[in-house]
């Protein structure tokens, strides 16, 4: 069969892509692979990635029964794909009666191949092959399950992104046991919002760890914690940037490598759990109290991520796949899935611009990087920097870059094409924490790519966008983006929601029977997708989601703070966070209390929380309820309306914040 015009440069609308693949690339694709499977089987035909994705949602069972078996998966799959009429509605419904375990599907292979490479910083580089990643995992599940660690049971990881965090992972999972992890950046309170939650019976965590040339210890942080933490057991701790750690202070804690020396290496024992069973307790970012506990399965976690890094990222055995991110965000999750389709991940903790802005570009050389991934400021960041990798390091082996985090600009497509490589594929990438998965936007192997788009909506995605009716809009105009029927990632549950109605208002109560994720997005006539931002008052500061709760427990924890209101506001392509306070009588804003500020969100949040601005307000506009409107001040500031004004106690407030010139620089 020809290749469509949709895989071939092609003007859309007087639009030109920026790439286009070769009919080469295209026809050695998976992707392609999988498209002449469904048209054999099915007795259809299709012509291009667009037609293929209508097959995938109007025939959803169909097609995640052929994921399984065209994408490897291991397990039972049960005599059901989907219960038939499936509405959309919380929980995941598929494969009821399939068997199923995430680790087992990693850990298949038990070669001498490279399974990781781990850098932190300039100041330690390792490798792990296939055969010690099995053998480490097996003696981890063994000393877990000597703990008393069994099926539904939490271990919890406040680490940074190295090998051992994987280990314990995986070997959390082959128990049947729940993962959670955090970045060690965050304050107690932050660990504790989390952690608190779950109620982990063990903990991994590190000592210490390196940021821009610096370590950063966190036994004084894990000595606080773990007091407050009444379910726990062992804490396993990793030296990482100290060599020779004091535990006196650390209660039930043991070193890594102790631990692990308990156990020789034997095969794991992979318990099989039900295909929808809790594999990860994934964290929100916190906007309207503590962060929820968002449940993901096995099942739906396996085979979402297999799919896009299969079919849609054409991720191939023996690849080297990276991407820069912690620990506490869904990427992490979705980059160790990598190791189920036979690639090697490289691993990286500290700052991606330290000793210098080349340091990831060195890695990506020396190891023959495939797949390049991190957040879309990171590429603004590098442009303004006037890195060029593309001139100062060989890349012939990089096929893919994909971005997330916030929407790639288009002038960052340009940069990228000029001056990291010309032929490569730009693969952005949206979904999020929510479905722990990138297929409400991802791209593909067979299309064009556009400037300053996603190419489409992931397969078995319906994906569509809605005005405030609940009608589907056309191509170029914005409105919210939905999903109209079920996919396998969706959460299992909330964790300490036993009724639902918290998973229930999260994501069905805007529209009755469709899923609203809350971002403001638009179809365009390549059938491809912009994302222009949040519809809610969640900050996203270079690229990284993160929730206002979080900075007013903080914030109105100092004295001479009475209140708070925190919002985004559009600056150099990007959102910065202004921190608005009203102050005690006779107290001034300060350099000195600014600075106490800054530094108590630092501490007690993370770094990224920390506001660009903080100015001072004699009032906070609310509902009559007594709700601060935090989409109201965000309005204000950009010069916007402000809707239904007459819910506000005291709309007058609002004219505070009009025309404040400290937002003008």
């Amino acid at each position: 069969m020809a290749i469509s015009s949709d895989a071939l440069d092609t003007d859309v609308d007087g639009k030109a892509p920026v790439w286009t693949p070769s009919e080469e690339r295209v026809k050695n694709s998976a992707l392609w692979a999988f498209k002449e499977l469904i048209e054999k089987k099915y007795q259809t035909t299709l012509n291009d990635y667009h037609d293929i994705w209508c097959w995938s949602v109007d025939h959803s069972a169909e097609f995640w029964d052929e994921v399984w078996d065209f994408c490897g998966v291991i397990g039972e799959k049960g005599d059901v794909v989907l219960p038939a009429n499936q509405k959309m509605e919380a929980g995941t419904h598929f494969f009821p009666h399939g068997k199923i375990n995430y680790a087992e599907n990693l850990l298949q292979d038990k070669s001498d191949a490279l399974a990781m490479v781990f850098r932190g910083e300039d100041k330690i580089e390792t490798k792990l092959s296939r055969k010690e990643l099995c053998n480490q995992v097996s003696q981890f599940a063994q000393g877990l399950k000597a703990l008393g660690v069994t099926k539904g049971d939490r271990v919890c990881g406040l680490m940074p992104n190295m090998p051992q965090t994987i280990i314990a992972a995986l070997a959390t999972a082959s128990l049947g046991a729940i993962w959670s992890s955090a970045s060690p950046d965050f304050g107690v309170q932050g660990v504790l919002d989390r952690f608190g939650q779950v109620e982990p019976k063990v903990m991994i965590a590190c000592a210490a760890y390196y940021y821009n040339g610096k370590a950063h210890d966190c036994l004084d942080k894990i000595a606080q914690v773990q007091p407050q933490i009444s379910s726990l057991v062992k804490t396993v701790i990793v030296p990482y940037a100290d060599e020779n750690p004091d535990l006196s202070t650390v209660e039930d804690a043991v070193l890594y490598d102790d631990f692990i020396a308990q156990n020789e290496p034997a095969d794991i024992a992979f318990e099989r759990v039900d295909f929808n069973h809790p594999l990860f307790i994934m964290f929100s970012s916190g906007t309207t109290g503590v962060p929820k506990c968002i449940v993901h399965g096995h099942g739906g976690t396996l085979i979402q991520h297999k799919k896009e890094f299969i079919l849609q990222c054409d991720v191939k055995p023996g690849d080297n796949i990276f991407y820069f991110t912690t620990c506490g965000w869904m990427m992490w999750n979705w980059l160790i899935s990598g190791l189920s389709c036979g690639a090697a991940l490289l691993l990286y903790d500290g700052s991606p611009f330290y000793p210098s802005g080349e340091v990831l570009w060195d890695y990506a050389q020396d190891y023959d990087m495939t797949l390049f991934g991190t957040a879309a400021k990171y590429v603004d960041a590098l442009k303004k920097e006037g890195v060029k990798p593309g001139k100062t390091h060989d890349l012939s082996s990089l096929k893919l870059l994909t971005s997330t985090g916030s929407p790639l600009v288009h002038e960052s497509f340009d940069y990228i094409y000029d001056d990291i490589k010309a032929d490569l594929h730009i693969c952005a990438l949206y979904g999020g924490t929510d479905i722990i998965a990138a297929s409400f936007g991802i791209g593909n192997p067979i299309s064009p790519v556009y400037r300053g788009e996603l190419q489409g909506p992931g397969l078995g995605t319906d994906i569509d966008v809605f005005d405030d009716a609940g009608q589907s809009l056309p191509a170029n105009v914005q409105g919210d983006i939905v999903c109209k029927s079920v996919f396998p990632s969706m959460p299992v549950k909330f964790w300490n929601d036993e009724d639902g109605a918290r998973y229930q208002g999260a994501y069905f109560d805007t529209y009755d029977g469709v899923w609203h994720h809350g971002d403001w997005v638009e179809k365009t006539s390549s059938h491809g997708l912009i994302v222009h931002g949040r519809s809610d008052a969640t900050l996203n500061p270079g690229g990284v989601r993160i929730g206002t709760a979080e900075i007013y427990r903080q914030v109105e924890q100092i004295p001479e703070v009475l209140e708070s209101i925190v919002v985004g506001q559009n600056w150099d392509d990007d959102v910065r966070v202004v921190l608005f306070v009203r102050l005690r009588e006779g107290v001034s804003l300060s350099e000195e209390l600014i600075k106490t500020i800054k530094t108590k969100i630092r501490t007690g949040a993370s770094p990224r929380h920390m506001p660009a601005k903080v100015l001072a307000v004699a009032d906070i506009p609310r509902t009559k309820s007594g709700k601060i409107v935090e989409l109201a001040v965000r309005n204000v500031i950009h010069d916007r309306p402000v809707k239904n004004v007459e819910a506000l106690a005291n709309p007058e407030a609002l004219e505070l914040y009009k025309n404040r010139t400290e937002l003008l620089d």
